[in-house]
C-alpha cells in the first residue's frame, strides 16, 4: 500500500513539530491540542513561529462573505459609471444624513466605553464631526473623479507598428480583502475599491465592530440598494475573534490583501498571506521624523512641531532630529511646541532623549515628574528619559498625551544616517531655509513621503483628494511601480489587446 502523503487535518496532538521557515519548527501545545476540532484550521506566523488557530465557525463565516464578493465581482466589473458615482454619491447622502449618524454616533459611544473599560486605546476610535465631513467628502470627491474603466489607460499606452498596434488598458483586479484598526472612517474609504470595478471584504478590529455595523446597516447597504449593486460588493466580516482575519487572507480567491494596524498585526496577517500565496499590501509601522539644520527658521519648525503632535496616527511625528549647533536653541523650542499641542489635549508633552543627548534638555527635565495620560488611566511619570539609540524606530502610541523622541546630531547627514539606519522609511521632513540642503536632503533620505513643515500632510485624502486604503513604508522594500499612498485608483492590472490590420500578419 502507497503511504499517505497528504490529507486533511482534523486533530492535533501535544508535542507535535509544525515545519516552517524551511528550517524551523514550532510546538502544538496542551491548549491549541485539545481546542483543535474537525474543520478547523492551522496557520504558522512566518515571522515568529506562532501557531495559530482558527475556529470551522470562524472559516465558514469568512468564506460565506467571499463567495458573496466573488459573485459581486462579475457585477461591478460590468456596471457603467454612473452605477457606481451613484453608489458613492447614496453613500455619501447616507453618512450626511443627522438621522443615520445619530445612529452611528450611538454605537461608537457603546465602542469606546467598552474599549475605555478594558483599557484599550480609544484615541483612534472615536468619530468626530471631522471625521464625518472627510468620509463625506471622500466619498464625494470618487463620485467625481471616478476613473473610466474600459478607456486606455492614457493616450500614450498605444504602441503602432507598420501593419498593427497593441493597446493597454486597465482592468480591476477581483476580491480585496482589507483588515485595518480601529478607525471607522477606513470603512468608508475602503469602498474606494469599486472606484476600478473590484468589490471588498473588509474587517476591522473588535473595538470598532458596533461602529463599522451601524455604518454599514445604515448606510452603505442603503446605498449599494439604491445604485443596484448586490450586497456583496462591499461586506464587512460579523466576527470579533481575530481569527477572522487570519482565514481571510488565506482565502487563495483574493486578488490583493490590504493590511493595517500595529506592525506587529500587519507583519502577521502579511505573513499567512503570502504563505497562501495572496499578494499583500502591508501598511503598519509608522511614525514621522522631522529634522532641524543649521538653516532652520524657529517659527517654521515651531509650527511644524505643534501641527505634527495634534493626534496620534501614524504619520505623527515620533522623532526629531537637531543639529548640534542650533540644539541649546531650538530645544526649549521643540519642548514648547510640543507642550502648546498637549496643552489641548492633556497638558504636557513626554519626551525620550536619545543617550548622549541629554546635555542639550533644560536643567531639570529628567528629574521633574508629570501626569501622561494612557488608554488604562493618567500615569505619573517623568517628563524626559534616557533612551538607547537602539530604539530610535520605536513608534509611541499615546493617547492624550503627546510623546515624541529627541536626538542631537553633528550634521544633516548624520541626521540622514539615523533616518535610514533606524525609522520605518516613512515619513521624513527637513526644516531648513537653505535649498541645497533640501535637494541633498531628497536625496539622501529612503523614504516615500519627504516634506519640508510640518509631517500630518501625509494622507491620501488631504494631499490627493483620494481617500486612501492605507500608506506603506519602505521598512520592506520600495513598492513596486506606486506611491506609498493606496488608493482606490491604483487597484487595477494591466491587459494588452492587440489589432492586426492584415490576416496575413506573422513573425
Amino acid at each position: 500500500m502507497d503511504a499517505v502523503t497528504h490529507g486533511t487535518l482534523d486533530h492535533l496532538t501535544a508535542g507535535t513539530l509544525v515545519p516552517f521557515g524551511g528550517d524551523r519548527y514550532a510546538v502544538v501545545d496542551e491548549a491549541l491540542a485539545a481546542a483543535f476540532a474537525p474543520g478547523d484550521a492551522l496557520h504558522v506566523d512566518p515571522g515568529t513561529g506562532a501557531l495559530l488557530h482558527v475556529p470551522a465557525a470562524v472559516r465558514r463565516v469568512v468564506a460565506e462573505q467571499i463567495n458573496a464578493a466573488v459573485a459581486a465581482f462579475g457585477v461591478v466589473r460590468a456596471a457603467p459609471r454612473a452605477t457606481i458615482e451613484a453608489f458613492f454619491t447614496a453613500f455619501a447622502d447616507r453618512l450626511a444624513d443627522d438621522a443615520v449618524w445619530a445612529g452611528i454616533r450611538a454605537a461608537n459611544a457603546a465602542d469606546v466605553e467598552r474599549a475605555r473599560s478594558a483599557g484599550r486605546t480609544t484615541t483612534r476610535l472615536t468619530v468626530s464631526d471631522r471625521m464625518r465631513a472627510d468620509m463625506v467628502d471622500g466619498l464625494r470627491e470618487w463620485a467625481g473623479i471616478l476613473l473610466s474603466r474600459g478607456s486606455s489607460v492614457s493616450a500614450d499606452e498605444r504602441v503602432r507598428h507598420a501593419d498593427w498596434e497593441v493597446e493597454l488598458q486597465a482592468a480591476p483586479l477581483g476580491v480585496v480583502a482589507f483588515v485595518f484598526e480601529g478607525r471607522p472612517n477606513v470603512f468608508a474609504d475602503a469602498a474606494g475599491v469599486l472606484a476600478t470595478g473590484n468589490t471588498a471584504v473588509l474587517r476591522i478590529g473588535g473595538d470598532a465592530l458596533g461602529t463599522a455595523e451601524a455604518i454599514r446597516d445604515g448606510a452603505l447597504r442603503p446605498a449599494l440598494a439604491a445604485a443596484g449593486l448586490p450586497q456583496g460588493a462591499v461586506s464587512l466580516l460579523p466576527v470579533r475573534d481575530r481569527s477572522a482575519g487570519w482565514a481571510l487572507f488565506s482565502d487563495s480567491r483574493l486578488a490583493l490583501a490590504v493590511a493595517r494596524g500595529s506592525g506587529p498585526a500587519v507583519a502577521q496577517l502579511s505573513g499567512v498571506a503570502r504563505s497562501a500565496g495572496v499578494p499583500v499590501s502591508a501598511h503598519g509601522t509608522g511614525g514621522a521624523w522631522l529634522v532641524a539644520d543649521s538653516a532652520a527658521d524657529v517659527d517654521r519648525f515651531a509650527g511644524a512641531v505643534r501641527h505634527s503632535l495634534d493626534r496620534k496616527v501614524c504619520n505623527t511625528l515620533n522623532v526629531a532630529v537637531l543639529v548640534a549647533d542650533r540644539a541649546q536653541e531650538l530645544v526649549p523650542v521643540l519642548l514648547a511646541a510640543a507642550d502648546e499641542a498637549a496643552a489641548t489635549r492633556s497638558g504636557t508633552a513626554r519626551v525620550h532623549v536619545v543617550e548622549g543627548s541629554e546635555g542639550a534638555l533644560p536643567d531639570g527635565e529628567l528629574t521633574r515628574q508629570i501626569p501622561v495620560h494612557r488608554a488604562d488611566g493618567v500615569h505619573t511619570e517623568p517628563r524626559a528619559s534616557l533612551l538607547p539609540v537602539e530604539r530610535l524606530g520605536q513608534e509611541w502610541e499615546w493617547e492624550d498625551t503627546p510623546e515624541l523622541t529627541l536626538v542631537v546630531v553633528p550634521d544633516l547627514a548624520a541626521a540622514a544616517d539615523l533616518f535610514n539606519r533606524w525609522s520605518p522609511r516613512f515619513v521624513a521632513s527637513l526644516i531648513s531655509e537653505d535649498a541645497a540642503a533640501h535637494a541633498w536632503f531628497r536625496d539622501a533620505v529612503d523614504a516615500p513621503f519627504v516634506g519640508d513643515g510640518f509631517t500630518r500632510w501625509v494622507d491620501g485624502q488631504y494631499a490627493l483628494a483620494q481617500p486612501e486604503l492605507g500608506l506603506s513604508n519602505w521598512e520592506h522594500g520600495r513598492l513596486l511601480a506606486r506611491a506609498g499612498i493606496l488608493t482606490g485608483a491604483d487597484l487595477t492590472t494591466r491587459r494588452v489587446f492587440a489589432h492586426h490590420d492584415s490576416a496575413q500578419q506573422h513573425r
